[in-house]
C-alpha cells in the first residue's frame, strides 16, 4: 500500500505541469518596484497601529508580503494590492479585464490564490461584477483588510521581519 502511494507520488512529481506556463502574474506590464527606501525606526513603529500606513509604504508592503509569504498567506496582501490597482483603472474595457482576472485569481471557489471571504461577501462581489465599477471589490477588500489588521498585523509586529526594521 505504501509502495503504491509512493509510486503515484513519484509520477505526480515527474509530470511537468504545463498549466503553470499560462498563469500570468497580476501586473500586465512588468513594473519596476519603486526603489523602496528603508523607513526610519520611528516610521516603522507607526505601522504597529496602522495597517493602512504599512500598506502605503513600499518598503513596509514588501516586508509585510515577505512575512505573509513565510506564513503562506500572501494572497491577502496580493488581493489588496490588486484591488487598489483595479480602482485606479479608467478604461471600462481594462476594468472588465482586471475584474475578471481578480475574480479568477482570488474570489472564485478553488481559485489559485483564493482569499478567505464569507459567502455573503462573495455573492455581493459576484453581483457587482455583472457591471464592473471601481467599487466592485470594495466589500471583499474591506473584509480582507480587516482580516490582515486583526490577524496578520499583530503577528507581523511580533516577527523578526518587523524587529529588523525598528532597530
Amino acid at each position: 500500500r505504501a509502495k503504491e502511494i509512493k509510486m503515484k507520488l513519484g509520477t505526480l512529481l515527474q509530470k511537468p505541469d504545463s498549466t503553470i506556463d499560462f498563469i500570468i502574474p497580476y501586473p500586465e506590464k512588468p513594473e519596476k518596484p519603486p526603489k523602496a527606501q528603508k523607513p526610519s525606526p520611528e516610521e516603522a513603529l507607526q505601522w504597529r497601529d496602522s495597517l493602512e500606513k504599512l500598506l502605503q509604504n513600499p518598503y513596509g508592503l514588501a516586508s509585510f508580503r515577505s512575512f505573509l509569504r513565510s506564513e503562506f498567506s500572501e494572497e491577502n496582501a496580493e488581493f489588496w494590492v490588486a484591488c487598489e490597482d483595479y480602482k485606479k483603472t479608467k478604461s471600462p474595457l481594462k476594468m472588465a479585464e482586471k475584474a475578471k482576472k481578480i475574480y479568477e485569481e482570488f474570489i472564485q471557489t478553488e481559485a489559485p490564490k483564493e482569499v478567505n471571504i464569507d459567502h455573503f461577501t462573495k455573492a455581493v462581489t459576484m453581483k457587482n461584477l455583472v457591471e464592473p465599477s471601481p467599487s466592485s471589490f470594495d466589500m471583499a477588500q474591506k473584509r480582507i483588510f480587516a482580516l490582515m489588521e486583526k490577524d496578520s498585523l499583530p503577528r507581523f509586529v511580533r516577527s523578526e521581519f518587523y524587529h529588523e526594521l525598528i532597530k
